[in-house]
């Protein structure tokens, strides 16, 4: 029997399949990107600050398709975060922004979670609605223009700062996995999750709210996209209606690589943080190969393939 906190041994066991694509991954780019400059230093740093966000978004989702659940529309609710929060800046400041920006997920993710949980609509549905709800929200206020930011301060603290070298990006990637790894793995609220996910009616047997479980973690989700907004804008200095287009494809392809399960009832916050790397990393790799916008999408594409069938076979 597997114990509740498994050895390296157990771990690599039962994840041998992840860790065999991270290592042959690892292993190509290191070999053919070598003169490129894939091992530099600073192009490591930059895979992390170009990763950061996603990292957040991924650990949010981990809950979500831990609990049986889909988010699609986590890419679209941090461009609008980004508009809100750089508008809230210019008439308010700084703090006003934050607060603009964490009150533009939870509303959100309010509203995902009732249309799922009380009005009974699929989620894949509700999200994939309010991806062009919210689109088109920030178009609007926006008037499809970029919003500049014109606080140092909050540019250092989210996203674009450095501290003894390293990019704060990394700092906030850290808490936010420690903070989701503790939550997932040693509290009730965690253990009730990965129930629901596992068999919602035998969680509804034992005493579990599933329908309350499924609400807090989408309003969970959908508050993790509005910060990686919050990044995204404190990184480009402006806010961009455009900022987080196309990740929900990066989100769930890291939860999954990393051994989230798209069936529910299984996640790890550590390797959907590897899972994340891992994207970031083949991002920077085929940049740093010359392949075309659409070549990405493609191998983007094929990880999510790949994802998905190594799931059904642990499953």
């Amino acid at each position: 029997m597997t114990t509740a906190n498994p050895t390296l041994a157990e771990s690599f066991k039962a994840n041998w399949r992840q860790y065999i694509i991270y290592i042959g991954f690892a292993v190509i780019f290191a070999l053919t990107l070598a003169d490129k400059g894939f091992l530099n230093p600073n192009n490591l740093l930059n895979i992390v600050r170009q990763t950061a966000m996603i990292a957040v978004m991924a650990i949010a989702m981990t809950f979500v398709l831990s609990a049986g659940e889909i988010d699609l529309s986590v890419g679209a609710v941090a461009g609008l975060a980004t508009v809100t929060v750089a508008m809230a800046i210019a008439v308010a400041g700084p703090v006003a922004g934050v607060f603009a920006g964490l009150a533009t997920g939870i509303a959100v993710g309010m509203f995902n979670g009732w249309l799922t949980t009380r009005v009974g609509i699929p989620s894949f549905l509700t999200t994939l609605a309010m991806m062009g709800i919210a689109k088109g929200l920030a178009m609007w206020i926006s008037n499809t223009a970029a919003v500049p930011i014109l606080s140092p301060a909050y540019s250092w603290l989210f996203g674009g700062g450095s501290l003894f070298k390293i990019p704060v990006l990394l700092f906030w990637m850290v808490v936010f996995g420690a903070i989701g790894h503790v939550v997932l793995r040693r509290t009730s609220f965690g253990r009730r999750v990965l129930a629901t996910g596992g068999g919602e009616t035998a969680a509804r047997y034992s005493g579990i709210d599933t329908k309350a479980i499924k609400f807090r973690v989408l309003v969970i989700s959908s508050t993790a996209a509005a910060f990686a907004g919050m990044l995204y804008a404190g990184r480009l200095q402006s806010g961009r209606f455009q900022l987080g287009e196309g990740d929900e494809l990066s989100v769930i392809a890291a939860a999954v690589l990393g051994g989230t399960s798209l069936f529910g009832g299984k996640g790890t916050i550590i390797g959907t943080i590897v899972g994340a790397l891992m994207i970031g990393m083949i991002n920077n790799g085929l940049i740093l190969m010359g392949l075309e916008f659409s070549q990405q999408l493609i191998a983007r594409g094929g990880i999510i393939i790949l994802a998905v069938a190594l799931s059904q076979k642990r499953s």
